[in-house]
């Protein structure tokens, strides 16, 4: 079983088909994002330059597993209308597309009736989950690593009900 202090890079690096990615939260109060969210707030500028210091060390990873052929999809469920947080992840997630992730939005009501798990998750393989857990703010505080077959099998199972659901990212209008 992979630690429970597995980063998502060493998970990544075992990986051999597949790398997937829910996220349910309205709002993430991720600490090293704070100021580009705020910026953008009061701007409207964001950081979409795959080169820079925040973008570069997951765009060559992202890259560097998809040159090996593993596909990385990654899946939003959102509240319509959508949150400020949402509106600023919706813009960046054009670096996620050039790192080579597949990104789509699902509006929460569209969810209603699928089995989820209770907190997002990366799924790799559909074998090794890496829960996430955050506070009630949106703070992240802290990680899992799970091997356990019957929660894979549920990752696995929500992932792809919500993917088939969901709305590619470049058809997805957040207004």
């Amino acid at each position: 079983m992979p630690s429970s202090e597995s980063t998502i890079a060493e998970l990544m690096a075992d990986c051999t088909r597949s790398a997937v990615h829910l996220e349910m939260r309205d709002h993430y109060g991720v600490a090293e994002e704070a100021d580009d969210f705020r910026a953008w707030l009061e701007t409207g500028r964001l950081d979409t330059d795959p080169a820079s210091p925040d973008w570069a060390p997951w765009v060559g990873l992202v890259s560097q597993v998809r040159s090996r052929g593993v596909a990385v999809r990654r899946a939003r469920i959102v509240s319509e209308p959508v949150s400020d947080y949402i509106r600023y992840e919706h813009a960046s997630t054009v670096v996620n597309l050039l790192a080579g992730e597949d990104v789509r939005w699902l509006p929460r009501r569209r969810a209603s009736d699928l089995a989820l798990p209770g907190n997002d998750f990366w799924l790799f393989d559909d074998q090794v989950i890496r829960w996430g857990y955050f506070s009630g703010n949106g703070a992240m505080i802290g990680h899992e690593t799970s091997d356990d077959p019957a929660a894979a099998k549920l990752c696995s199972e929500a992932f792809a009900a919500v993917w088939d659901r969901s709305i590619p990212h470049d058809q997805y209008d957040i207004h």
